[in-house]
């Protein structure tokens, strides 16, 4: 594995996460009532400028939690969900092709051991289902989850897909559900929680034992010769 050590972009990629997750976690978040009374003072460009901030934070490791409420918060449902479901679908976006444009072809190159190229086929080939899966596990980190996909040879369109409808059901209940940081923990938050969590876990139980498909492999047949 030394080669990754001589290797100055895979460096400053695996720095630059580095210091991001630092910073996620030093840095406080603000609360939705803070989000509410700065967004008073934006005025109409507000969702668009939301959009903005939203896709950049959650391209880097902050959690989406706080930024999804607030989208309920400011917005409400219909507005709410598109700007929150939209910016999470260019941030999975950002971070897959940010990943692919610091040399992952040169990373994937050197992932030779059988069980690391087993998963790799497995998500070129359905890769949408692992992903899709993951995306209702409120407690699989988003930013890794992209990250790795962008090391990954999963194509770019069944990602993007299994990310917006994996992510729909959690996103809808979050913004809809947006009194939650603002009055105690509504019990239907719970309870969409362990349903979306039950379907992922389900979801990657049936990729795993999904077995791959092999070609089958025709028998020459006899050519008849003519008398």
């Amino acid at each position: 594995m030394t080669w990754l050590i001589r290797n100055r972009r895979i460096v400053a990629l695996f720095l630059g996460v580095g210091v991001l997750f630092i910073a996620a976690l030093l840095v406080p978040l603000p609360s939705p009532q803070q989000i509410q009374e700065w967004a008073t003072s934006v005025g109409a460009w507000l969702p668009l400028l939301f959009f903005a901030i939203y896709a950049l934070a959650a391209t880097a490791p902050i959690p989406r939690t706080v930024l999804t409420v607030s989208c309920g918060v400011l917005f409400g449902p219909a507005l709410g969900i598109a700007v929150a479901l939209s910016a999470t679908a260019t941030a999975a976006a950002l971070a897959l092709l940010l990943v692919r444009a610091l040399d992952r072809d040169q990373v994937a190159s050197r992932l030779t051991h059988p069980a690391v190229r087993a998963i790799d086929n497995r998500l070129e080939r359905r890769g949408w289902l692992a992903v899709g899966s993951l995306r209702m596990i409120s407690f699989a980190p988003f930013s890794v989850v992209n990250y790795c996909c962008g090391l990954s040879s999963i194509r770019f369109w069944p990602y993007l897909a299994a990310t917006v409808l994996g992510s729909l059901p959690g996103t809808v209940a979050t913004v809809i559900l947006a009194d939650a940081l603002t009055g105690g923990t509504h019990p239907a938050m719970f309870a969409i929680s362990a349903i979306c969590i039950a379907l992922g876990l389900v979801g990657l139980v049936v990729d795993a034992r999904w077995a791959p498909k092999e070609p089958s492999v025709l028998e020459p047949q006899p050519v008849a010769v003519a008398d």
